[in-house]
């Protein structure tokens, strides 16, 4: 039987990586035990995501429709918290829409110009709380007026009262990020509140009638695992719909408080812990994380790790889910609306993209034969356990 580690080298953009060979074991192990529980019944696809609010493709990937699931910020660009990680650089290319009758009009023109749903954030006030409340009453209007669009919003910190109105509003999903660690909140996000405020939060959005996805930031303190394992505690202890996990990407940080980019071994490890703790809920590395050799790392390790959705994925992610038994999807959607194999964001599955496994891998054995593809067998999608010609 092939394993793992002959499987990646099979794939050619991840040829060259240096992987953890003792993590691939034991990723191999668990994938063992997934896809044995998972014979029992039909095997999960992997999802892969491209969101449209970033620019978007690969060699195996087109990019997605146009205005299929944009962005919008009630603040612009603008956020208190300045927080280290970030300073407010991820909503500059959203949406602006600054009051309620602006996201009335842009929500009206994204619609005619094709717009399933979209992503409503804008940054935090000192307390990090998204201030929603004047904008329900017009979420409220836009979802009587066009039931089918999808809207899933950023909810910060949140107590009971103001979850359940964001649920009366008619918001589809509540997404949240869950810090395990003081230390974070206090330095990372120049917060004063609690651990248990982010607790108390989730605990508060799963009461509701919306589909709640919490996020974990992988390397949110400057780069090093500190509160993950926490926050994984927290997240098991109220079991929301679907979890993303994010890795940190330490553009944005000031010189006097710099970040290291995470080791990919250690956000691996982290992906098969989340795995083990949340074997029934739907696990997804969402877009944010390190580009170059660490994002090919990332995805692999993701991949083999069992996760139900990647966003954005690098080369070679899509032949390696195949060449490991997955079957694959693609959707021009953004992962968090994903709620076990529901992808809100896509009305039918002619919205999805155009995407032929098979020819991927046939054409990457083709170009590696000297483009004759003569008498190369080529298997993408194999049931576990058996052998993959490489």
């Amino acid at each position: 039987m092939t394993n793992w580690q002959q499987l990646v080298q099979a794939v050619e953009p991840l040829q060259d990586l240096e992987l953890d060979t003792e993590l691939v074991r034991g990723l191999e192990r668990l994938g063992h035990q997934v896809g044995h529980r998972a014979r029992e019944r039909a095997a999960p696809p992997v999802h892969f995501y491209t969101p449209t609010f970033k620019s978007y493709e690969t060699s195996e990937i087109k990019s997605c429709g146009k205005n299929a699931w944009p962005a919008v910020s009630v603040t612009g660009s603008e956020c208190k918290l300045q927080c280290d990680h970030c300073k407010a650089a991820i909503l500059e290319p959203m949406i602006p829409a600054r009051t309620p009758d602006d996201l009335w009009r842009v929500v009206n023109e994204l619609i005619d110009d094709g717009a399933n749903g979209l992503l409503l954030t804008g940054g935090s006030n000192h307390r990090n709380e998204v201030e929603y409340a004047p904008y329900y009453e017009t979420i409220r209007r836009i979802k009587d007026s066009h039931p089918e669009f999808r809207i899933a919003a950023h909810a910060a910190l949140m107590d009971r009262d103001a979850a359940f109105a964001m649920a009366d509003a008619g918001v589809d999903v509540a997404m949240m990020d869950v810090i395990g660690a003081q230390e974070t909140i206090t330095n990372v996000y120049h917060l004063r509140r609690s651990v248990d405020d982010f607790e108390a939060t989730l605990e508060n959005l799963v009461r509701t009638s919306m589909r709640v996805v919490p996020h974990i930031v992988i390397g949110l303190h400057y780069g090093r695992m500190l509160g993950e394992w926490r926050a994984l505690e927290i997240i098991q202890r109220h079991l929301p719909d679907a979890v993303v996990l994010v890795v940190v990407m330490p553009f944005y940080a000031p010189e006097k408080k710099p970040f290291v980019t995470p080791d990919s071994s250690d956000v691996g490890r982290f992906f098969q812990s989340a795995r083990q703790a949340l074997p029934d809920t739907s696990l997804l590395l969402g877009c944010a994380r390190p580009p170059g050799e660490s994002r090919m790392e990332i995805d692999t390790y993701a991949v083999m790790a069992g996760l139900d959705g990647i966003a954005h994925p690098a080369d070679g992610a899509v032949e390696l889910a195949a060449r490991l038994g997955r079957r694959v999807r693609v959707t021009p959607a953004c992962c968090s609306i994903v709620v076990g194999d529901e992808v809100m964001a896509v009305q039918n599955a002619s919205d999805g993209l155009e995407l032929d496994v098979d020819t991927i891998v046939r054409e990457e054995a083709r170009r590696r034969a000297g483009s004759r593809g003569i008498g190369i067998p080529v298997v993408s999608a194999p049931a576990p356990g058996t052998e993959i010609p490489v």
